[in-house]
């Protein structure tokens, strides 16, 4: 594919697509471009620079975010822009957020808490959005609810007596159960091994924590010890080994002691082929026509709010209230978040997901974003006629790649646009790569997936600082934090370019992003590299700044 420099595509650009009109001043600044001329970053990135490391400028800071702050302090600094809803399909999200409140979509059209459904949209009070899931938190993964439903059917039987109308089921039945047990044997050994490493390191850090009379002694500390018993030497060697991976022993217990409850949830829940969560809903997931459940607990049923973390991280990467003093600052101003709940602790239904897309888009939204996936679909044309509903209603829909560090034109993930034919079924879905802050051969997540035809661009996704809940902030990290990133571009171009249409703004989104001509492991493997240009469709790095000046050209 022949990529042109951003300075030459934005009149090309202007030309090939429809213009809108409109009185609003154009912007007059010059695209980023050249980036492989800028020199490597050689200090490192930490601090508050790292929380911020997203809004970061490529040529002023040697940092591939997608200059966010040189938009809004150059571009957006003496624009007013129209108020734009973005829904965020996923965990759910602490709508009470001191970083978030003041952006929660309201559903003015509902009277809170009576119990009616005043707009005649098919569901109850929903104030600020809907929960498809109820009080479901964990779930199983796809394949463990696809071998529940074949395995009465083909269990034990040999592919010799599978009729010929049942070897499509049966070849994916025997594929999911392989897997399966791969996945359960894989679990089980890693949460047998961070138990047994817990066990060593706890008794070890009780002894030192008493030696020295503090937690948070040092390698130094230990190293300091004069003439060690055998116990201590042995001590003393674990320890080092925790305080090589983290700045301290407890933050490793911390991290060890996640492992083991990580692991252990998935055995308990991804991967249960007794338990039926989904039972509490009262519907039928094999029915799309069945549409009377759920509730408008947007955040979830945990008064600890846990299972809204995922959601709650993402909303804040695209509209945590800027300029407020408090937190961090989104990517979009302008911005009023519509909360779907519909991805629990598993792998989410094709049914949840379709109504999810045409509830945002039924009541309003401009942008959806949905940072999850699977490999597994039972019934993908829902999801499919939705993002077509979501295309023909003029809805932009920012989906993120997935984090396996694998080609995705290898492998079918869902949800996706192109109904495994290659053609897309829409033309306002996007796909998400995860960067990283190191630019240079590091700059590609080591576990984000990419794919020339199944991503269309990339953006920051490494060590996102965001809001989670209970008014705290912590880094994630994932394509489901790239995604976000990208969303919120899109929102802030169809809040300053209001007569924009979706298809437009993601032209935008790939056609104005940096390129780069250098080669970038890929899946963390440096034996696997490839030049950035050649990983997704548009070869480009999503950037706010150079996005507004081509959206103001056209």
């Amino acid at each position: 594919m022949k990529i042109f420099k951003p300075f030459l595509i934005v009149t090309a650009a202007a030309i090939v697509l429809t213009s809108c009109g409109g009185s609003v001043a154009p912007i007059l600044s010059t695209p980023i471009s050249n980036i492989d001329t800028l020199p490597l970053k050689v200090t490192p990135t930490e601090g508050d620079a790292l929380k911020a490391w997203g809004a970061a400028d490529l040529v002023t800071d040697t940092i591939p975010g997608m200059s966010v702050d040189k938009a809004y302090n150059e571009i957006l600094n003496t624009r007013k822009g129209t108020n734009v809803i973005v829904a965020v399909i996923d965990s759910g999200i602490d709508i009470e957020h001191e970083d978030l409140k003041n952006v929660i979509w309201v559903n003015k059209n509902e009277i809170p808490n009576n119990g009616k459904d005043d707009d005649k949209n098919g569901y109850v009070d929903d104030i600020h959005g809907w929960n498809f899931l109820g009080d479901i938190v964990a779930e199983n993964l796809e394949y463990t609810r696809l071998i529940k439903k074949l395995d009465p059917k083909f269990k034990g039987k040999p592919e010799s007596s599978i009729s010929a109308a049942d070897r499509e089921d049966y070849a994916m039945y025997k594929k999911a159960l392989a897997e399966y047990e791969k996945e359960v044997q894989d679990a089980t050994a890693n949460k047998t091994r961070y138990e047994g490493i817990l066990s060593q390191v706890k008794p070890a850090h009780e002894a030192m924590t008493k030696k020295f009379g503090k937690e948070d002694y040092t390698v130094k500390d230990l190293s300091g010890i004069k003439n060690p018993t055998e116990g201590e030497q042995a001590q003393i060697g674990v320890l080092g080994q925790m305080l090589g991976f983290s700045d301290s022993v407890p933050d490793a217990i911390e991290q060890l002691t996640g492992g083991v409850e990580y692991f252990g949830g998935r055995l308990e829940s991804h991967f249960n082929l007794d338990k039926n969560y989904r039972a509490v809903l009262g519907d039928n997931p094999d029915d799309i026509t069945d549409t009377n459940y759920g509730n408008n607990d947007v955040d979830g049923p945990d008064p600890e709010k846990e299972d809204a973390m995922h959601g709650t991280h993402v909303a804040g990467i695209i509209a945590a209230q800027r300029n407020n003093n408090i937190g961090m600052n989104g990517v979009a101003s302008n911005v009023e978040i519509m909360v779907i709940r519909a991805v629990p602790d598993g792998d989410e239904y094709d049914k949840d997901i379709a109504l999810a897309i045409r509830y945002a888009v039924d009541n309003g939204a401009k942008v959806i974003n949905s940072s999850f996936g699977k490999y597994y679909s039972p019934n993908p044309e829902w999801v499919w006629d939705a993002i077509k509903y979501a295309s023909d209603n003029d809805v932009l829909i920012v989906n993120a790649a997935g984090n396996e560090g694998i080609n995705l034109d290898t492998v079918q993930v869902y949800p996706n646009d192109q109904e495994g034919t290659g053609a897309e079924i829409g033309d306002t879905f996007i796909t998400i790569g995860a960067l990283n802050y190191k630019y240079g051969s590091e700059m590609v997540a080591s576990f984000s997936n990419y794919g020339i035809s199944n991503v269309d661009a990339f953006a920051p996704g490494v060590k996102i600082w965001s809001t989670i809940p209970l008014d705290k902030y912590r880094y994630l990290q994932g394509t489901s934090m790239a995604s976000p990133g990208v969303a919120g571009v899109a929102a802030v171009i169809r809040s300053y370019y209001p007569k924009l249409s979706a298809k437009q703004v993601k032209q935008i989104l790939m056609v104005s992003g940096l390129t780069s001509n250098s080669p970038v492991i890929l899946g963390g493997d440096e034996s696997n590299t490839d030049n950035f240009k050649n990983i997704s469709k548009s070869g480009k790095m999503v950037n706010l700044y150079n996005a507004l000046i081509m959206a103001s050209k056209m």
